[in-house]
């Protein structure tokens, strides 16, 4: 058994495109977890059509899905940084405070979307930066990183209901460690930004967290607590999280890039953090407050 789960910004579902869709796929009854905003109905399998019809609903702002019934509320949340707890990519943004901006964030878009290694893209990226004072990271968190929509919510309502939160990012522990603390993470994982004679050395320490690393983390943080990964619920923007997101029992592609949110089996591409816990079953009266 599947749900169908629809979820759109507040106010921007329309309960007649649930009835069409519920009448076009055998559904049965409706359930609203937040009115005009987030509806769910079962189905016996998910729709053949499904990537059809998400096209088709793109211009109305609603993301359509089939979750798997079973084992629907997840235990453990693990998610990447940049792009997806933040609004940022951290290491654009201290290139710009390094005067090469423009030149990192176009190699970050194309090491994101998969068409650049990863470990060569953050070692050019990082050798730009060699030079720069210790204090610009705090300058950048403080006046450049905003916490992305919904996302307080989503760990504060997990927690409440026993899961552990993990953060796990291709991005570095000197920013991971501050979000993580602020967004009541149990843990962090990240890359390090080597540092002397306080300043940035343009170098990463070893070995670098990539793809790879996400699935270790996924496993370990998993065995840890006694149980498996298809209790987690997985999500991320870029290419180097795209085996994490397969790895998990719920992998969310959230506003990804585009050979992301193609090869992604459950996207957000319009909603917010809390669509994960739509996903999930939560419904808006249950959400932390």
């Amino acid at each position: 058994m599947f749900v169908i789960s629809l979820i759109a910004p507040k106010g921007a579902l329309d309960p007649a495109l649930v009835t069409s869709l519920q009448s076009a796929w055998g559904g049965g009854d409706a359930q609203w977890l937040a009115p005009d905003e987030a509806a769910e109905f079962a189905v016996e399998r998910a729709p053949d059509n499904l990537d059809q019809v998400r096209a088709d609903v793109a211009s109305l702002r609603v993301d359509v899905n089939a979750i798997p019934l079973e084992n629907r509320k997840k235990k453990i949340l693990i998610a990447d940084m940049d792009s997806t707890m933040i609004n940022e990519e951290c290491i654009d943004e201290l290139a710009a405070e390094a005067g090469v901006g423009a030149r990192v964030a176009d190699i970050t878009a194309r090491a994101m979307n998969g068409e650049l290694d990863f470990e060569a893209a953050i070692d050019e990226r990082v050798g730009l930066l060699a030079g720069l004072p210790l204090t610009v990271i705090t300058d950048v968190l403080e006046k450049r990183i905003t916490l992305a929509a919904g996302g307080p919510v989503l760990v504060a309502t997990m927690k409440q209901n026993g899961a552990y939160a993990a953060l796990v990012s291709g991005g570095f522990v000197q920013f991971t460690s501050r979000i993580a603390e602020t967004l009541g993470f149990d843990e962090n994982r990240a890359n390090t930004l080597l540092e002397t004679n306080a300043t940035l050395s343009g170098k990463v320490a070893r070995p670098i967290l990539g793809q790879d690393a996400k699935v270790t983390a996924l496993k370990e943080i998993s065995q840890k607590l006694n149980l498996t990964p298809n209790d987690a619920i997985a999500v991320g923007d870029g290419a180097n999280d795209l085996a994490m997101l397969g790895a998990a029992g719920l992998g969310v592609a959230l506003h990804a890039k585009p050979t992301v949110a193609a090869a992604a089996q459950i996207r957000v591409d319009h909603g917010d953090l809390t669509a994960l816990l739509f996903l999930q079953g939560y419904a808006l009266n249950e959400f932390a407050r």
